[in-house]
């Protein structure tokens, strides 16, 4: 993993993921997902904002609500506890 990773990087991983807010994920949960999303994505964040873009453009009106559930989790989620990719 980056050694600098923002809460906003954090939160563009989780967005990209299949986890859903529904869910009602626990930290280790999300931590969990973050860490295999970055893992498929070779550690890319640009590949995750990519894909962040694509969805904002095919689904503007889930984005907004999805990207703040996103950042909302990611604050669960200490960076340190992330394992490295």
């Amino acid at each position: 993993m980056p050694t600098t990773m923002s809460v906003s990087d954090l939160a563009q991983v989780l967005f990209t993921s299949a986890l859903q807010a529904s869910d009602d994920p626990s930290p280790d949960q999300v931590r969990t997902v973050i860490e295999d999303r970055l893992r498929a994505c070779h550690a890319d964040i640009a590949e995750c904002a990519a894909c962040v873009a694509q969805e904002a453009g095919d689904h503007p009106d889930v984005y907004e609500a999805r990207m703040r559930w996103a950042l909302r989790a990611v604050h669960l989620v200490d960076p340190a506890t992330l394992a490295t990719v």
